[in-house]
């Protein structure tokens, strides 16, 4: 496996470090007779993780966000390019924001909806550049998906940090503002693939 795979393997394996640190063990698995003997230590790290845990899962998805691009541009410069890091690359993204938005779901940072805007424009768009490689077509990120990659990544990151560092000056909501806009931008931008790419597949396909 050549270096540009390993670092986006390592992206797709923070993914449940990620989570570890985000969401508590569930009290059922806390109150489960046969893991009694582990009870003390499942309590102790549940009050990390409520405590602590959030800057810690907020440092593991900027580590793995700023990777991104990185494996690409490596592969790009030294022609390490494969078909497993065609196919890994993306699913590493996809795997990194809906993780992170599923557990600030399940914390009530954010809403569903917002997570299933978001998640849905990422399938749909997968979807497509499955068809569109069945028949032979590569579909290049756009502008656009790249400022949504961005905004994405910076909202989360400050939901994932409880709003700080702006809640050291004001009490205002930056973090739902932010999130809101990357809806929007994620939005725009799924309609701004399909309309530029749609043309490329057969009217058969469709």
């Amino acid at each position: 496996m050549n270096l540009p795979n390993k670092i986006t393997v390592s992206r797709i394996i923070l993914v449940p470090l990620l989570m570890i640190f985000l969401i508590p063990i569930p009290d059922a698995t806390v109150n489960f007779p046969l893991l009694g003997f582990l009870k003390d230590e499942m309590l102790a790290f549940n009050r990390f993780v409520n405590s602590t845990g959030n800057y810690i899962s907020a440092f593991i998805f900027i580590l793995a966000a700023s990777t991104d691009g990185v494996d690409g541009y490596i592969a790009r410069k030294h022609k390490l390019v494969t078909s497993l890091g065609k196919f890994l690359d993306p699913i590493a993204d996809k795997l990194l924001i809906t993780a992170a938005l599923i557990a600030l779901v399940q914390n009530s940072v954010i809403t569903g909806w917002a997570a299933m805007i978001i998640i849905s424009r990422e399938l749909l768009v997968t979807g497509f550049r499955s068809i569109a490689a069945a028949e032979g077509q590569v579909i290049a990120a756009n502008k656009s998906g790249k400022i949504k990659m961005v905004f994405q990544t910076v909202a989360v990151s400050v939901c994932l940090l409880g709003n700080w560092p702006f809640s050291l000056i004001t009490d205002f909501p930056v973090d739902t503002y932010l999130m809101f806009i990357a809806v929007v931008i994620t939005v725009y931008s799924g309609i701004d693939f399909f309309i530029k790419n749609g043309k490329i597949l057969k009217s058969g396909d469709m």
